[in-house]
């Protein structure tokens, strides 16, 4: 009886352990809050860092879960129904996560310090960029992911891409001016400098800063009209809060659209860029979403 029990346990474990597919060696994650082991392909991923789910999204993979939240046209199948939901992206839903018994659990700023909560439920990572070498940062967590499910040829090929067009918009840049970054939400402005959350515009895309004197701040630097007409940048690159993220507040375009902001350089040569927010605020880091804003700027700055 004993043994029959135990043959029982041992093919139920092997069983289970063949349910995953498993990994030619045990991967090693290594990510902002120390080492996660992976010992097989996960099947069942949940993330709350959307710039994961929008990698992921490129490179075929299926993903179980994801916050309540908003999303670009690209990812919208997520947001219905059809995709189960966690929580917020502040606010993990533990209940919810447990029961679907996830193989990894993908956590980013937002939800970084829930992740010892969810590290109790599955493996978790959490692919939290900063300011700094945004691009690379990106990059080494889009191969990461490509890494863990052998996605490696396609993320590879997309990639190349991407950097293809930043080299291309790395030299029109060189003779592009000065830029400067406005963020629009609840009726006020603010300006963010390298090294600061949107610094990828000067660090990584070459654009010369209206302003060297701001200091990197994930809020970034309080602004007036007045402050836009001295700096008066050769383009203004903004990005609009409230519409990326489902916000009522005064449209950016109506907010810049003032006798102040008409005298700039940028207004007058029609240089200024409406960034796509979603891309870069909510899914920055992303591979669909790195490729859409650097070719909005390639776009804007060819003059088409």
């Amino acid at each position: 009886m004993l043994l029959s029990s135990f043959r029982s346990l041992t093919l139920a474990i092997a069983l289970a352990a063949a349910a995953l597919p498993a990994l030619a060696a045990d991967i090693t994650i290594r990510h902002a809050q120390g080492e996660t082991k992976l010992q097989a392909t996960p099947k069942k991923v949940v993330t709350f860092d959307l710039a994961a789910l929008d990698t992921l999204d490129a490179l075929g993979v299926t993903i179980a879960g994801v916050p309540e939240a908003p999303m670009p046209d690209y990812l919208a199948k997520y947001a219905g129904d059809g995709t189960p939901k966690i929580g917020s992206l502040f606010e993990p839903d533990y209940e919810a996560i447990a029961a679907m018994q996830p193989d990894l659990i993908i956590v980013t700023a937002r939800s970084a310090t829930k992740f010892k909560e969810l590290s109790q439920i599955a493996p978790t990572i959490d692919l939290s960029i900063a300011g700094t070498n945004f691009l690379k940062q990106s990059e080494d967590n889009i191969r990461m992911l490509a890494r863990i499910f052998d996605k490696e040829s396609e993320a590879n090929r997309l990639i190349d891409k991407l950097n293809a067009s930043t080299s291309e918009l790395k030299q029109k840049t060189k003779t592009a001016g000065r830029g400067l970054i406005v963020l629009t939400t609840g009726g006020k402005m603010s300006t963010y400098g390298p090294g600061s959350r949107f610094g990828v515009l000067f660090s990584d895309y070459g654009m010369t800063p209206a302003d060297d004197s701001i200091k990197a701040d994930t809020h970034g630097q309080p602004i007036s009209y007045e402050y836009i007409l001295e700096k008066n940048p050769d383009w203004l690159i903004v990005i609009d809060r409230d519409a990326a993220i489902g916000g009522k507040g005064e449209a950016a375009a109506k907010m810049l659209d003032n006798d102040i902001v008409h005298q700039t350089t940028a207004w007058k040569k029609k240089q200024v860029v409406y960034l796509d927010g979603l891309a870069l605020y909510v899914v920055g880091g992303g591979l669909t979403a790195l490729q859409k804003t650097v070719d909005q700027l390639n776009t804007a700055m060819a003059g088409d």
